[in-house]
């Protein structure tokens, strides 16, 4: 007998996490696109499968780039299926619409994308039935079993979705209209984004300030001491450094401009061979351990220590979260933990069997539970980033995810430990009338110092160059007011000021998370002193993007801009690449989240502003953009580029050529409003890497075998890969791997 009971629909955000959500709910049975079972079917989307439409489907004439026919301001904004994931919609929409199905469950990413991406789902799907939302913070099959139980309705979240649609359109009419008005100024493809060109000004404007920068050469009198101390035993038994000063705004200044003056001193010290102890201050000193991570620090911490870009950090957390379930939801912006997830600190604790973390684990004096560590106030969407209490095996990660998680591990047990205590000691010595300071520290109280040793920055590339800070963590010997110390030697040090430095993606990330600093108006800074630049979840996709648009480079881990990026920034107007304009769209957003702003007066703020941005495009200066070699020239459609740039003949237009770049196949016929775009990344979600000879057989009408997956089936296999007459890469013959 056919089962004709009603079940309920799951909608996961990915397969991977479709599989989790199947398990925990018995669903065991395949289907097309689906796993079934009982009482439930579990279904999945492959991340964004609903997209805005393009400008040309509003109007024909779109296809081509003219200045004349901008803003495009469309009166009601459409979506489409995204090219490549029309068959698992339709799976989606043919199960969300069945009558087997009663209701629905919104299983997609706690957050506002995860919110979006079902909700674009169920809207083109033309869905009616109620649905409601799971908001899971972690894997684990005991937080999967918890969400369940605490199913909300999904209009609960209606706030939710309105301001992930109002930054989904706003983008949109920003990005299409910057875009295409300075492309066609400039002649030059030019990309512009709300966050993304703010975050390329800052880097422009810190290159700008090095290649600005005049070193000043000053000098520095350096004395070495040793102290006769019988009373301990031996002779000469202290050893210290001090550093000439002079009072200078109540404050010791050590340079010295004339390299005569420098001497001076010098010969004085030598000359004399003792100083005098003129005062001792001691001054108590704590520093508390660190949060728990969010995102970012997660990103910046794993920059410093292992160099990996915020994009593989995110990736490799993800991957821990989603695969491995060792780690809790990684696209987090709180440091926080809320206060029922104290038994599960607890147990995750005990699960930490990390060998070399055993000493550490077993030192931790007791679990204090204080506000810097649970603090409801402070948790928005998600809390921090901690370990789940699944037992690791570190054999079934890469190297790369195994470090990623002994962070998380290593966080949590230091902020049980106490706070690192000392005193700071600073000796004010005289010879004749001249000054010297000595700084030195004594440890009270080592606390979370004592881990260090797992914590402390990968030495590869490491700079072995002596700092002000180490010689201020050395410790002073015994002194005392009034006791004489020898001086064994007396030497000035030449110097120059330092340039500023380029940003690495540790201090960019931080840059982005405090752009307020970065606004020029004064009033208005002290009011938008917490703007930032993007999410945690984004924040890593904006510094890639720059770099796949060729706006800005790597070397090594410093980011600098490109002569492109540069250029761009010189031509776009202030409210473009200032934060200030994406700092008060995030407000607004967070606003309509919280129901105190309505979605339409945001939206006519952004029409406003396309219109002025439009408008700024048509003051050109005179900045020429440099052709780039890849895209060819684009005055007469590409036709300037070289042939041997070319892999074949458009299939769609028939004119133009195609060529690569950082991100997509594409026509040189673009901007005559030719169509044909292979999006490279795109295509990995079926785990095919298409490549410069590849493509050629394409274009010849060949076809290609690879191996592939298919998400549907949530398999691995091989199949044939070819070009349809529309310019789309499908696969057929698909065969699974055996088993």
């Amino acid at each position: 007998m056919a089962d004709t009971k009603q079940k309920i629909l799951v909608i996961a955000e990915k397969p991977s996490v479709g599989r989790d959500y199947a398990r925990v709910l018995g669903c065991k049975e395949r289907g097309d696109g689906c796993l079934i079972g009982e009482d439930y079917i579990v279904t999945w989307a492959i991340g964004h499968l609903i997209e805005l439409c393009e400008p040309d489907q509003y109007d024909e004439r779109y296809k081509k780039w003219n200045y004349q026919d901008l803003p495009i301001i469309p009166e009601s904004m459409k979506l489409q299926v995204i090219r490549g994931s029309g068959g698992q919609f339709k799976i989606l929409k043919k199960l969300m619409n069945s009558k087997k199905v009663s209701r629905i469950i919104c299983g997609t990413d706690s957050g506002r994308e995860g919110e979006l991406i079902f909700r674009y789902i169920y809207q083109v799907a033309g869905c009616k039935k109620p649905f409601d939302r799971l908001w899971v913070s972690s894997m684990t099959d005991e937080a999967i079993r918890k969400g369940f139980a605490e199913l909300k309705s999904g209009t609960e979240y209606d706030s939710l979705f309105e301001s992930a649609r109002c930054r989904s359109e706003a983008d949109w009419l920003v990005g299409i209209n910057a875009s295409r008005a300075f492309t066609v100024q400039y002649d030059t493809l030019l990309s512009i984004g709300r966050v993304q060109t703010p975050t390329l000004s800052i880097i422009v404007k810190r290159q700008k300030e090095i290649e600005e920068f005049v070193p000043q050469g000053y000098f520095e009198v350096k004395l070495d001491h040793t102290l006769d101390s019988p009373e301990m035993g031996e002779e000469k038994t202290g050893e210290f450094t001090s550093t000439y000063f002079k009072w200078q705004d109540k404050q010791k200044e050590t340079r010295i401009d004339s390299e005569e003056e420098a001497k001076r001193i010098r010969d004085i010290a030598e000359k004399a061979g003792k100083a005098e102890v003129e005062s001792i201050t001691t001054t108590p000193g704590k520093q508390l351990p660190p949060l728990l991570y969010d995102l970012t620090e997660l990103q910046r911490d794993a920059n410093r220590r292992f160099g990996f870009s915020a994009n593989k950090t995110l990736q490799l957390a993800q991957s821990l979260y989603e695969k491995h379930k060792l780690l809790t939801y990684p696209r987090t912006d709180s440091r926080y933990l809320p206060d029922d997830m104290k038994e599960t600190v607890r147990n995750t604790l005990h699960q930490i069997n990390i060998p070399e973390f055993h000493e550490a684990l077993m030192g931790i004096p007791g679990l204090n539970f204080n506000k810097r560590i649970i603090d409801n106030s402070k948790i928005t969407d998600h809390h921090a980033i901690i370990p789940t209490p699944k037992k690791p095996d570190l054999s079934k990660l890469t190297a790369d995810e195994a470090a990623i998680y002994k962070m998380a591990a290593m966080r949590l047990i230091e902020v049980f430990y106490p706070a690192y205590e000392y005193d700071s000691t600073e000796a004010i010595l005289k010879i004749e009338e001249e000054h010297f300071v000595a700084k030195g520290r004594t440890i009270r109280e080592l606390g979370f110092m004592a881990l260090r040793k797992y914590t402390e920055t990968s030495t590869k590339g490491k700079s072995k160059k002596k700092t002000k800070e180490d010689d201020e963590a050395k410790q002073l010997p015994p002194l005392s007011q009034g006791m004489i110390v020898d001086v064994s030697k007396a030497s000035v040090e030449s110097k120059k000021t330092q340039p500023p430095k380029p940003f690495t993606e540790a201090t960019l990330l931080s840059a982005m998370e405090y752009a307020g600093k970065y606004i020029e108006d004064e009033d208005l800074k002290e009011e938008m002193d917490k703007l930032s630049l993007g999410t945690p979840a984004t924040r890593a996709a904006i510094i890639e993007r720059l770099i796949q648009v060729h706006y800005i480079k790597r070397s090594g881990k410093a980011l600098f801009p490109t002569e492109k990026g540069k250029s761009l920034i010189q031509v776009v107007p202030p409210e473009l690449k200032s934060p200030e304009m994406t700092g008060k769209w995030e407000r607004s957003l967070d606003r309509i989240y919280q129901g105190s702003m309505d979605p339409g007066r945001f939206m006519g703020s952004i029409d406003r502003y396309v219109q002025y941005i439009v408008k700024s495009a048509a003051e050109k200066t005179d900045v020429v953009f440099e052709q780039e070699a890849y895209r060819g020239k684009h005055k007469s459609g590409g036709s300037g580029a070289s042939a041997e740039n070319a892999l074949g003949k458009c299939p769609v237009c028939g004119q133009g050529t195609v060529r690569r770049n950082s991100k997509a196949y594409y026509c040189t016929e673009w901007k005559k409003g030719c169509k044909f775009t292979v999006w490279t990344d795109a295509l990995d979600r079926y785990g095919l890497h298409l490549d410069d000879e590849m493509m050629k057989k394409l274009l010849s009408g060949e076809t290609v075998s690879a191996q592939v997956t298919m998400p549907q089936m949530m398999e691995k296999g091989s199949g044939t890969v070819w070009l349809t007459k529309e310019g789309r890469i499908d696969i057929k013959d698909f065969k699974p791997e055996a088993g």
